[in-house]
Parts: structure tokens; C-alpha cells; sequence
């Protein structure tokens, strides 16, 4: 894979997945985003970005990106042609924990909730994080416990409370779905 120069140890906590790299675009090495921020094209905001390149993070610079009909596109530095591009398909793009913008007192990423005990209002533990689908309607909790589970992220009705010092969300979720 063709990439910048640049290669850091990192470890895989520090990072935090924003994206993914999909099918080349074009044959001058430009590549489709599928970009996980809320607003799709803030994930060019970000500098340097990190593509998960065989279990090694390595720092990229995005040459140039924008919005192509629903989603994105993106030239990334040393992919000049279409057979690098599709050395990329399927990377992860991240960005270090230390990019993200500060948040208010009680505010989180959904990064942070990964990896959280989910326990039903009753105390019974279903089991924990292991990532979050975003269904266009709302994200979904997928724990994995005893069974795979998926959980509704609905403020209020469903997530009860969030307590990610202790590492629990608190859920009104029957334990049988």
C-alpha cells in the first residue's frame, strides 16, 4: 500500500473509528467515504487521518474531498492511481482520542459507551457493548451476553441512564428480545 511516510505505534484504545474507506473512485487514486461523524462531510476536519493498514495505524493527509452525491469522496496522499485505491477499500479511518473537540459536563462520543455493561432496570446484566448501528432512525446498541442483543438508543424510554464512570447503561429492556 502506497501511503505517507509517516507510522506511529498507536494502540488501537486511542483510536477513534470515524469512517471507512470504500471502492476507488475514478482512476486518479481517489477513494468513496463512508464516513460514521453526524455530519458526513466533518470527517474532512479532521488532520491527520489514520487508516488501520494490516493492524498498523498509519497517518494519511487528505489531499482534497468532497460530498459526491449521497456520500463522499476523497484523494488521500500517495494514492495516485487506481490500484492503490484499491489497496484502501475497506480501511478504517480514525483519528486520536485527542482530536476530538472537548464536550459539556455529561456529554460522551458513542466510542466511550463501547465496551459498557448494559443492565436491565431490574439489575439483570444482558451483556456489554461491542458497537453501535446507526439505522438512520436512531443508533442501536449491539451487546453481546449470553445472546447477541439489540437495544434501541432512545433517550428516556428505552437507555435509562448512562453511567460511564461505573461502566453501566442502565436499559428498560426486556431480557428476552
Amino acid at each position: 500500500m502506497v501511503m505517507a511516510p509517516h507510522t506511529e505505534q498507536l494502540a488501537s484504545e486511542q483510536m477513534v473509528t470515524i469512517g471507512r474507506v470504500g471502492a476507488a473512485y475514478g482512476v486518479k487514486g481517489w477513494v468513496r467515504i463512508h464516513a460514521f461523524t453526524s455530519e458526513l462531510a466533518t470527517i474532512f476536519s479532521y488532520d491527520p487521518w489514520y487508516i488501520n493498514d494490516q493492524g498498523e495505524w498509519r497517518a494519511v493527509t487528505v489531499i482534497d474531498g468532497r460530498p459526491h452525491g449521497d456520500g463522499l469522496v476523497a484523494h488521500v496522499e500517495g494514492c495516485d492511481d487506481r490500484d492503490a485505491a484499491r489497496l484502501l477499500t475497506g480501511a478504517d479511518i480514525a483519528i486520536t482520542r485527542e482530536q476530538l473537540p472537548e464536550l459539556a459536563e455529561g456529554e460522551f462520543y458513542f466510542a466511550d459507551l463501547e465496551g459498557l455493561t448494559v443492565k436491565t432496570i431490574t439489575g439483570q446484566t444482558l451483556g456489554t457493548v461491542d458497537y453501535i448501528l446507526d439505522t438512520g432512525a436512531n443508533e442501536i446498541f449491539v451487546v453481546k451476553g449470553d445472546k447477541e442483543r439489540l437495544v434501541p438508543y432512545v433517550q428516556d424510554q428505552v437507555v435509562k441512564n448512562i453511567d460511564i464512570a461505573a461502566g453501566v447503561i442502565t436499559v428498560d429492556w426486556d431480557p428476552d428480545f
